[in-house]
């Protein structure tokens, strides 16, 4: 049987919403599986998909940089293992000298910046600020050919959400707009028809066990499936969003209005999908008591 710690309650209760019973029971009977238990709980009480841990795990800073012709940008994250050391001036010292690397080696992924002598620059600042430091991923968009558009950027002034967008027929503004509106909103895909099949296939089965409960006749059973179906795949495309500047406008509507289409946008938020191991003092104080 898994061991079940209040930590794991504790994070599971901050995503579900739900009270300590529930949540204990729930990975108890997931074996511990935390993302196993929050869609066990979604089916089983119809609560909405569970909030992302508030918490991420690794610190540090995302940059951009774009040509100055506007056909060509990149976006890079480079983590620290605190928030001061992503402070520091070395740290943003040589997370810039990264994002240079990465701007004129554009071929270069993580592996091959590291190998063009960003490597030796890492190792030298981690042995200088007494933390592991780590060029984690790297992305560059281009408009080749005759394409009439924009490549354009968005980074937080917390240096944390970064937001690359190629777009067409539109201009800096109407770009900039759109990728502020992906790092508020983060939308999961340009269309409805880009959400993935496996996405589709789990909000489905989540959706019909919610569903179900209802003891409704079979056919309501179908168009409530089909309506939440409907509204989550619009809930997660960009075109389908309410601008998040003027709610009453679509991003849609926005770029069709101007005579735009976005190409392709890629997000960086610092740290997500990390895990990062909290400590709790007390706890390890009084493992050492314990032990000794």
């Amino acid at each position: 049987m898994a061991n079940i710690t209040a930590g794991m309650v504790k994070e599971l209760r901050e995503r579900t919403g739900l009270g300590m019973m529930d949540c204990k029971k729930a990975l108890t009977e997931a074996g511990g599986d935390m993302e196993k238990a929050i869609d066990d709980l979604r089916k089983a009480s119809g609560i909405k998909a569970a909030k992302k841990a508030s918490r991420v795990a690794a610190e540090g800073v995302v940059l951009t940089k774009i040509a100055e012709d506007g056909n060509y940008g990149v976006v890079i994250e480079i983590n620290s293992e605190t928030d001061f050391a992503a402070r520091d001036d070395n740290f943003l010292g040589f997370a810039q000298r990264a994002l240079e690397l990465a701007y004129s080696n554009s071929e270069a992924d993580v592996a091959g910046l590291l190998g063009a002598g960003l490597e030796d620059a890492r190792s030298a600042l981690v042995q200088k600020i007494g933390e592991n430091c780590n060029v984690r991923r790297v992305e560059r968009l281009q408009l080749t050919g005759d394409s009439a558009g924009i490549v354009e950027s968005y980074v937080h002034s917390n240096n944390r959400i970064a937001v690359l967008i190629s777009v067409t027929g539109g201009d800096e503004a109407l770009a900039r707009d759109v990728a502020m509106h992906i790092a508020a909103v983060n939308p999961l895909v340009i269309r409805v028809e880009d959400v993935p099949e496996e996405d589709i296939a789990k909000e489905t089965e989540i959706y019909s066990a919610q569903a179900r409960e209802s003891g409704k006749p079979e056919e309501i059973i179908e168009k409530m499936i089909t309506g939440r179906l409907r509204k989550f795949v619009a809930e997660v495309s960009l075109l389908e969003q309410p601008f998040v500047k003027d709610p009453d406008v679509t991003v849609g509507k926005l770029l069709k209005n101007a005579g735009a289409s976005v190409v392709q946008f890629a997000r960086f938020e610092v740290g997500e999908g990390i895990e990062k191991e909290e400590i709790d003092f007390a706890d390890e104080v009084a493992a050492q008591i314990k032990g000794s």
